[in-house]
């Protein structure tokens, strides 16, 4: 077929694409079409700023694991509308977009200098209290970034929290504001409480119910989006065997090691400053007196302790401790090692001050033997050697990959082998599925649709993958069998919830109309007193407080008003309001305490409205 092209491209057929194109670009605009090819890796442009269709397929990715994660290991993934969830992740990429744009505007910044100092004091990159790079490395991995695409998340977020602190410190409140919350925050409320609970035994449900519910909600009932990738799996501790190093490489080393070895000198000093109070002279003329006395006999340490200004020294006797070259300042070192062992210098000046230095010992170097370093330093030379090669075994892995329509001609060339992981979807699954990069990049467009094989993906510093899609499972319709037992809890739970829902209906309106007495049980059930309860009570469930605390006040006490609240485990509360109690004043205290969570109330009010007004003004374009 390409070849009759090729014999035909100076005929009459080529001339009539040739025509159909031109007039093509006529109706629509050479723009149009270049346009339609350019936008195709992207998802939308704020502001002449675009984002790409890999940032929103990660956004979704990320996305899909917090609900995974909050919604708990029961969860169907199947059940998550995949247009929802990139309408919304697209939506929260365009909103960081337009923050990212107004930091930069209002002229925020955060030097590489200050990301770097956030990095090394972060808690979870630490061991032992320290930095550690290796920590740092699989922390981000789990995220699902490299180091680069980390700091440049990072440094976006650090701009977005600067933009945020300053206009939510701009917020204020008043005086009045602050009493009218205390007031609320303070009352307090009586009511009553009854509890039905379900019975989730005698609902009765038919095998038709079932069948119409899964009919009429069978998007919901799909298997999940799943693939079956290959890969092959480059590890750096593989070519530790394959690199050698001589004995001549390991000699050179060795001399390179001890020659960095030198003596520690034990000294000790006695310093006597010069600074706005002591002069050169007044300085040099105490310490030659201090010299006199040590000349007749007077004891180094005990001096010290008395005279020198050196109060990291002194209470030691001026002892500083073994150190060797290039501690000291040079004036002081030079004379400390013209010194023996014992011995007391004339005075020295340094940027310090005047000092004596007493040499109290030397400790030689303990130089290690070649044998005994050997091991240490083979692993050394054929570290850096094995570095060197997997830069190099990596690149030659992608290129052979990138040339290749399968696995098999790059892992033959680097004596790999092909493996093949479990089905996993969208959520991802274990192993090197568990990798978010890994799990992007299987459900990427060139990989999935394309079959092309993904770029080398770095799992950690020490192993690299290259993968291709081997089979697609597409989401199928689920039998009913297969979920008529979720279906039928489901519908069991919203019956009896409903027949609770009545049954509360039933015992509001009697109590309303008196046909059932106020204090009277129902069903069994007693109602429980409260009085004087808080908002934030304990031993009452928060959801009861909280639809409690939203009821109109009563207008008579002889008129309660009443409610009903269905708590997380499927009963259902009807509350009787009895009465409002004013708290007590609030403490000066308790006052700034409000005016704090008010001021941060309409800090995330200002907030919020600052986005809404830079999406107003943005041009903004979806593709």
């Amino acid at each position: 077929m390409l070849q009759n092209i090729r014999d035909n491209s100076q005929g009459w057929i080529a001339k009539t694409i040739i025509g159909l194109i031109v007039v093509l670009m006529a109706l629509t605009g050479f723009d149009a079409i270049f346009q339609a090819a350019s936008h195709s890796q992207d998802a939308a442009k704020v502001n002449g700023q675009t984002i790409s269709q890999n940032e929103l397929s990660q956004a979704v990715d990320m996305q899909r694991r917090q609900l995974m994660q909050q919604l708990g290991k029961d969860f169907d993934p199947a059940m998550l509308d995949e247009k929802m969830l990139r309408e919304a992740a697209l939506k929260g990429l365009i909103e960081r977009k337009l923050l990212l744009q107004g930091a930069e505007d209002a002229g925020f910044a955060f030097s590489e200098a200050s990301l770097d100092q956030l990095i090394l004091q972060t808690p979870e990159f630490q061991v032992d209290g320290k930095f550690s790079a290796e920590r740092f490395d699989q922390v981000i991995r789990q995220l699902g970034y490299g180091r680069m695409q980390f700091r440049e998340m990072l440094a976006e977020e650090m701009l977005i929290g600067q933009l945020r602190t300053g206009l939510a410190g701009s917020s204020f409140v008043t005086d009045k504001q602050v009493e009218a919350f205390a007031r609320l925050e303070k009352q307090t409320r009586d009511f009553a409480s009854l509890t039905l609970k379900p019975d989730t035994a005698a609902v009765k449900l038919g095998d038709d119910e079932i069948k119409a519910h899964y009919d009429e909600h069978a998007k919901e009932f799909m298997s999940p989006d799943q693939v079956v990738i290959d890969y092959i799996e480059l590890k750096k501790s593989a070519y530790f065997d394959q690199v050698k190093v001589s004995d001549e490489q390991l000699k050179a080393l060795y001399e390179k090691e001890i020659a960095n070895l030198a003596e520690q000198r034990h000294a000790a000093h006695i310093l006597i400053e010069v600074n706005d109070k002591v002069d050169d002279a007044q300085a040099k003329a105490r310490i030659e007196e201090i010299q006199q006395r040590l000349a007749k006999g007077e004891d180094f340490a005990t001096l010290a302790k008395e005279l020198s200004q050196d109060p990291g020294s002194a209470n030691a006797g001026g002892d500083l401790g073994f150190a060797g070259q290039g501690v000291y300042d040079p004036a002081f070192e030079t004379a400390l090692y013209a010194l023996g062992k014992d011995q007391v210098s004339a005075p020295v000046r340094t940027q310090f001050g005047y000092h004596l230095i007493k040499l109290l010992g030397v400790e030689a170097p303990e130089v290690p033997s070649f044998a005994s370093l050997k091991d240490k330093l083979t692993r050394e030379l054929k570290t850096q050697q094995v570095e060197q090669r997997f830069v190099e075994v990596t690149k030659q892995l992608e290129d052979s990959a990138f040339e290749s329509s399968d696995l098999a001609q790059p892992a033959q060339e680097l004596g790999l082998k092909v493996q093949t992981a479990a089905p996993f979807g969208r959520e991802g699954g274990e192993g090197i599925t568990a990798n978010r990069a890994v799990i992007q990049a299987a459900f990427s467009e060139e990989v999935l649709d394309e079959g092309s094989n993904s770029n080398a993906i770095e799992l950690d510093p020490e192993t690299v993958v290259v993968l291709r899609a081997k089979e697609h499972r597409k989401p199928a319709q689920l039998p009913l069998e297969a979920v008529a037992d979720s279906i039928r809890a489901h519908l069991v739970k919203e019956k009896a919830t409903a027949e609770l829902k009545a049954k509360a209906e039933t015992l509001v309106k009697g109590l309303r109309d008196g046909s059932i007495k106020a204090n009277a049980g129902f069903e069994g059930q007693q109602w429980a007193a409260h009085e004087a309860v808080t908002r934030s009570q304990e031993g009452i469930d928060p959801a009861s407080l909280k639809a409690l605390f939203r009821m109109g006040k009563p207008q008579a006490k002889d008129r309660p008003v009443y409610g009903n609240v269905v708590l997380g485990d499927g009963s259902l509360v009807v509350l009787q309001l009895k009465g409002v109690n004013d708290g007590t004043a609030a403490t000066d205290a308790e006052k700034q305490q409000y005016r704090g969570y008010l001021a941060s109330r309409a800090g995330r009010e200002d907030f919020a409205a600052y986005r809404k007004q830079l999406e107003t003004k943005a041009d903004i374009t979806r593709y």
